[in-house]
């Protein structure tokens, strides 16, 4: 194999969290009376973090006199609702076990709150995955490559032996910021098309086709 390693981003790779993340907006936009958004306006939004995805979603955006409310209750309500609607992806729990029945080492590193990421981590991949990081209060967020590079250290690879996999143009942006080759799947957030444009040089369509690719 070429990679030894596997770090996966984790919503719309992993994960398929849309509707929770919909409906945690949606909720704190309403409890503001403020307009709701609907799924893909949701996930034209997703990739940069929290911060980004309410200041995409409130009318005045980070300047908005209640972005850092909305923003607490969002992230309360999340907390509490991660797994209501989410879901992995098809074939997601067998790539990971197959992955570590071959001795690959794999990581979770995601622009969510880290609590959040954990959360479910703890949820859905404690036995398939070593290690997950999510966003945390002063380290750089993707696309900086600053969690990206700590998983390879923690992990103990080479960048050389390591892929990044996602879903998004953050990703191959953080894979690039980190010296580190990059996967992008097409069953996520952003369409092929999309991840092209964005500088995406290997696609995959399914979970299962990526084994062939490592």
């Amino acid at each position: 194999m070429k990679y030894d390693t596997v770090i996966f981003d984790l919503d719309g790779t992993l994960l398929d969290t849309l509707d929770d993340l919909t409906d945690g907006v949606n909720h704190a936009l309403a409890d503001f009376g403020y307009p709701l958004a609907d799924r893909e306006q949701i996930r034209t939004r997703l990739g940069y973090g929290s911060g980004y995805l309410i200041a995409q979603s409130v009318p005045g955006g980070r300047d908005d006199p209640n972005y850092q409310a909305v923003f607490d209750d969002y992230l309360a309500y999340y907390r509490a609702h991660s797994s209501v609607k989410t879901r992995p992806y098809e074939g997601v729990p067998e790539l990971l076990e197959e992955l570590k029945a071959r001795g690959v080492r794999r990581a979770i590193v995601s622009n969510k709150p880290d609590s959040a990421t954990q959360e479910l981590y703890e949820r859905w991949f404690a036995s398939s995955v070593d290690y997950a990081v999510g966003e945390r209060s002063g380290i750089r967020r993707k696309p900086a490559p600053d969690s990206l590079l700590e998983a390879i250290r923690i992990l103990g690879a080479e960048k050389r032996r390591t892929v990044y996999v996602g879903d998004s143009e953050v990703d191959i942006e953080t894979a690039a910021a980190a010296g580190v080759d990059c996967i992008s799947c097409t069953w996520g957030f952003r369409s092929a098309e999309q991840l092209v444009r964005s500088g995406a040089v290997t696609l995959v369509e399914r979970a299962a086709d990526l084994l062939a690719l490592l």
